[in-house]
C-alpha cells in the first residue's frame, strides 16, 4: 500500500452536496488533521441545505471545525436532487470558492456515487481543481454503491466516537431514515480499519484518481 503523508497539507476545502455529507465522508480524518495541526485553514461548503436542515449544517460545521487556525462555512440553497439541471450555476460557484481559496487538499464526493447530486459535485471539483490533490470521500446508503477505496488513514476511536456522536446528535432531520444510526458510521470505520490494518481497528477511506508522488 502506498503511503502519503499530510504533513505538507495547510489548507483543506470540504465539498458536500447535503448538510452531513461532509461530516459523515471525512469526519474523523478533519477532526484528525486539525488535531495535528492546529494553524489548519479550512473551506466548508455545502450545496443544498435550506430551513432545519441549513441549521444543523452550520451547528454541525462550527463543532466539528473547532480549534482549526481559520475556517469559512458557506450553505448554498440548490435544490435538492436537481444538481444536473442547476449546473451552471454550480459551476458558477465553484469557480468563485476557487477565486477565494486555493486548497492543498480537496475533499469531494465519490465519482461513481449514484446520487445525481453527489455525482455533480465530484465531477465539478475536477474540472475546477485540476492541479490539486482531489480525495473522494464514501457515503454509505440504500443504493448499495459504496466500492473499493485506496487511500486509508487509520484514526483513533476518540475521534471516531466525536464524529458519530456530532452526527446523532446535530442531525435530527435525518433520525428517521433506517440507515442514519450510529452502527452503520461504526460498521463502515470498522470495515475500512480492518481492510488497512489500522492500529486502531478503524478508519477512514477515500478515492485518489489522480496521486502526484514528489521526492
Amino acid at each position: 500500500m502506498m503511503s502519503l503523508h499530510l504533513k505538507t497539507v495547510h489548507k483543506v476545502l470540504c465539498l458536500g452536496a447535503h448538510s452531513d455529507d461532509i461530516e459523515i465522508g471525512c469526519g474523523a480524518t478533519l477532526l484528525h488533521l486539525i488535531r495535528e495541526r492546529p494553524s489548519l485553514e479550512v473551506y466548508w461548503a455545502i450545496f443544498s441545505a435550506r430551513g432545519p436542515r441549513a441549521r444543523e449544517a452550520r451547528a454541525s460545521a462550527r463543532e466539528f471545525l473547532r480549534g482549526a487556525g481559520s475556517h469559512r462555512i458557506r450553505i448554498g440553497k440548490y435544490r435538492e436532487s436537481y444538481f444536473p439541471s442547476e449546473w451552471p450555476a454550480i459551476k458558477d460557484a465553484f469557480e468563485e470558492i476557487k477565486g477565494q481559496f486555493n486548497p492543498d487538499l480537496v475533499f469531494t464526493h465519490f465519482r461513481d456515487d449514484r446520487h445525481q447530486d453527489h455525482r455533480v459535485l465530484s465531477d465539478l471539483a475536477w474540472n475546477t481543481f485540476r492541479s490539486h490533490l482531489v480525495l473522494e470521500y464514501e457515503i454509505p446508503k440504500y443504493d448499495g454503491d459504496l466500492a473499493t477505496p485506496n487511500v486509508y488513514l487509520p484514526v483513533p476511536r476518540g475521534l471516531c466516537e466525536q464524529k458519530v456522536k456530532g452526527l446523532l446528535r446535530h442531525f435530527q432531520t435525518q433520525s428517521n431514515k433506517h440507515w442514519f444510526t450510529k452502527d452503520t458510521f461504526w460498521a463502515l470505520l470498522r470495515l475500512r480499519g480492518i481492510e488497512c490494518a489500522s492500529p486502531t481497528g478503524l478508519a477512514e477511506a477515500f478515492y485518489g484518481r489522480k496521486l502526484g508522488l514528489s521526492t
